[in-house]
């Protein structure tokens, strides 16, 4: 029954925000939930270490505990704030870093196997450029021995290409005891977690090193590596849907969020963005240019291109949504068209219907929204304004350039515009001839 401790009171000063470091988003969600979804299937418990007047992310770790770490005086401290909740847990304890919101489940479960083995277990890595990472000084057997900071190492030890990613694992009560030795001895005057390495090997115990994907490890101390997550999170997420049978014509063009759903047969063109709360069903074609988020777009339905789907909009059974079309809170029935331009915010339209360029829902009065309703089979002319609340029939008709304002029954026609007056011999008459 292993626990975990998320260290995330960073204020993440590189990243120039009033938003704490962890709740910068991947994929459309906050790193420190990243983590702890990863968390979650592994560890029967998870305590999230936060700063002082961080209500934020006191709220993003629930329902899982929170301590405030209140002086930030290095990793070592911070893992020990978390001493009063987990010191006498029965079973071995995590401490894992929430700017690290790419370590997979499967990695956290080799750690625990690994430390099985062993007094203490760390995840350690093989960087390309192992830039300023701290040092894993091992045996010639391959046990660990120290990790030393960059900072704090010498020439031969900033050659060794084993780097430390932070996470440790051991016991809890020999954590703890471990983390109450350690002390602030080094060039910044912290209390740096991994000092507890040589505290373990001191005391006689074996420690190992298991080693994960740089990618699996990579963390965000500024905007810059933060865009270098999104990148290696992007290409998770489409190999992903690109396996589960979708298409995505352009990959690297495609944005989607975390929890981004697309069925089998499933065709995306070139610069589409998905954002949080899109589920697509097999069989839909997505053209270029197009932005979903919070939406439901059934089978066979036909998108964009140029369309944007808002929040509570659910696209019908092949239905088709053109170009320049917006959908917000609205509901298009299966085989209903909106090809052209327009723009229907809480709206329901029937099955079958057909809605013309130009037409929109007036649905904000500005104070109230108002819904629109849309009967099965109906025709709406172009550059139609329909003020809400109002309802259009089944196989009502609205003649083109119409301001409706009042119900148009089944079967009938509304028409609302001025008259057409034509007078003859007021034309253009060859005028700047």
């Amino acid at each position: 029954m292993p626990a975990a401790i998320i260290l995330a009171a960073g204020l993440g000063t590189r990243m120039r925000s009033a938003l704490p470091k962890a709740l910068h988003p991947v994929a459309g969600r906050p790193m420190l939930n990243h983590l702890i979804a990863a968390c979650e299937p592994v560890f029967d418990r998870i305590v999230v270490v936060v700063g002082p007047g961080m209500p934020a992310l006191e709220a993003a770790a629930r329902p899982h505990a929170t301590v405030v770490q209140a002086e930030r005086l290095g990793t070592g401290h911070a893992a020990a704030q978390a001493a009063p909740l987990l010191a006498d847990y029965p079973g071995d304890v995590a401490v894992l870093y929430a700017d690290n919101p790419l370590i997979p489940t499967a990695t956290l479960r080799r750690l625990l196997a690994r430390r099985q083995e062993a007094g203490l277990a760390l995840l350690a890595m093989r960087p390309a450029d192992p830039a300023r990472y701290g040092r894993v000084v091992t045996d010639a057997e391959g046990d660990v021995l120290r990790v030393v900071e960059w900072a704090d190492a010498g020439e031969a030890e900033r050659a060794i290409g084993l780097c430390n990613a932070g996470v440790v694992c051991a016991p809890a009560a020999d954590l703890f005891r471990w983390l109450a030795a350690v002390r602030a001895e080094n060039a910044k005057g912290e209390y740096y977690l991994p000092d507890v390495v040589g505290l373990a090997v001191a005391e006689g115990r074996r420690v190992v090193a298991e080693e994960a994907a740089e990618a699996d490890l990579a963390g965000a101390n500024s905007r810059a590596e933060l865009a270098g997550l999104e990148g290696l999170m992007q290409a998770r997420l489409r190999g992903a849907v690109m396996e589960g049978g979708a298409t995505l014509v352009a990959p690297e063009t495609v944005f989607l969020s975390w929890d981004t759903a697309l069925g089998q047969d499933v065709t995306v063109g070139p610069h589409v963005v998905f954002g949080p709360g899109v589920t697509v069903e097999d069989g839909v074609e997505i053209r270029p240019f197009s932005h979903l988020e919070s939406c439901l777009v059934r089978r066979g339905a036909i998108i964009g291109p140029y369309a944007r789907l808002r929040p509570g909009t659910e696209v019908g059974e092949g239905a088709h949504v053109g170009n320049f079309v917006e959908l917000k809170a609205a509901l298009l029935g299966p085989g209903a068209k909106a090809n052209h331009l327009s723009y229907l915010g809480d709206a329901t339209v029937g099955a079958g219907s057909n809605i013309g360029a130009g037409t929109i829902t007036c649905n904000y009065d500005g104070v109230n929204k108002h819904r629109t309703e849309i009967g099965a089979g109906a025709f709406i002319g172009s550059d139609s304004a329909l003020v809400a609340p109002v309802r259009i029939g089944d196989r009502a008709l609205v003649a083109a350039g119409s301001v409706i304002t009042e119900d148009v029954p089944d079967d009938a026609m509304g028409i609302a515009r001025g008259r057409q007056a034509v007078k003859p011999g007021r034309g253009f008459k060859g005028k700047g001839k």
